[in-house]
């Protein structure tokens, strides 16, 4: 959603028109009132594929996952249908799918004459050099399956990235930088000695208690979405809970020492463009997660844990070596080079 903002502002900037924007939703996937008032854009939602998690709340089960999403078939082939007539009414030049796997669908059956251009992390996965965790074949293979999928009949895979890499035109793969908000470029890293924490899914909230109670001279600082209705929690002293909140937790990650997360690349990005370093904690069964996870590591931004156990972090942080210079000019460059390749001569390749 983030990146999606942040798209809308540079097409804008540029002198394009975002004249919708379409958004999958389901139970587990609440669309927050920041998206709605910065997208800058009229916004539909439709009936979207999402993940069951298992009791815990910690990790994706997979068979639970793909049965409850084929029983939905019928109302997933109504979001598709949907999404034709928003086509057809609007009439864009261009369409962008972050990782919608309806809007590859859409392409499928319907196979509208105009260019799809796809934005994702997770297009590393089909570059030659992308090192992908040992073993894993089946969840090596869904990920790329998955990805062809949703980037059905693309004129080209934006593959958002820590780093430089080499395009792989063969596969449509072009390596661009990630797509961060304004608001962290506009900020300035200090150091107010505390920790920042963000869990994708809230059965990590226990790790995080059970640790600080035996670590209570640390400041911690984290984020879920959760189910509780007020903004914040005092968990006890130096442990404090947040609502998700866009702007508070760019604040927060601005003035923090380091920051601990469930592996998710746009946390990650912000936190390297900040300069701190990054405990990451793949959630349980989440293959995407462990992929991100693994890639950071090999850009330098920080360590691996399968729980969040603070302590490496605060260890890491005194050996830890600072590529802040390199990735912010890596990240600065994002406007340039994706508004570049948005700009198409609309001869369609698809293959």
């Amino acid at each position: 959603m983030t990146q999606a903002i942040t798209l809308s502002r540079l097409l804008k900037k540029n002198g394009h028109t975002v004249s919708k924007v379409l958004i999958g939703k389901s139970k587990r996937r609440v669309i927050p009132d920041f998206f709605y008032k910065k997208i800058n854009a009229p916004v539909s939602t439709y009936e979207s594929p999402n993940f069951i998690v298992d009791r815990e709340q910690k990790g994706i089960r997979l068979i639970r996952t793909l049965l409850y999403n084929f029983f939905k078939l019928r109302k997933y082939i109504a979001s598709i249908k949907s999404i034709h007539n928003e086509v057809k009414k609007h009439q864009p030049d261009i369409i962008v799918n972050f990782y919608e796997i309806l809007g590859g669908l859409y392409y499928m059956f319907y196979n509208p004459q105009l260019p799809h251009i796809c934005i994702a992390h997770q297009f590393l996965c089909l570059h030659p050099d992308f090192k992908f965790p040992e073993g894993k074949s089946l969840d090596k293979f869904l990920l790329t399956v998955h990805s062809r999928i949703v980037s059905c009949i693309a004129e080209k895979r934006l593959a958002l990235s820590f780093r430089r890499m080499d395009d792989f035109p063969q596969k449509k793969v072009y390596i661009v930088p990630p797509l961060l908000r304004e608001d962290i470029m506009e900020l300035h890293p200090e150091n107010h000695n505390y920790i920042l924490a963000y869990i994708l899914n809230d059965g990590y909230r226990t790790e995080i208690i059970d640790w600080h109670n035996n670590h209570r001279y640390v400041r911690v600082h984290f984020f879920s979405d959760g189910s509780n209705t007020e903004d914040q929690q005092t968990i006890h002293e130096n442990l404090i809970w947040h609502k998700i909140n866009d702007m508070k937790f760019v604040e927060m990650m601005q003035n923090c020492s380091a920051f601990a997360s469930t592996a998710g690349f746009e946390s990650i990005c912000e936190a390297m463009y900040f300069g701190k370093p990054v405990l990451m904690v793949p959630s349980k069964n989440h293959f995407e997660q462990e992929c991100n996870a693994l890639d950071a590591l090999n850009s330098g931004a920080g360590i691996i844990s399968s729980k969040f156990d603070l302590t490496k972090l605060i260890d890491c942080m005194h050996t830890w070596n600072d590529r802040a210079k390199s990735f912010r000019a890596w990240a600065d460059s994002a406007e340039n080079l994706i508004i570049d390749h948005l700009k198409l001569d609309h001869d369609r390749d698809t293959e």
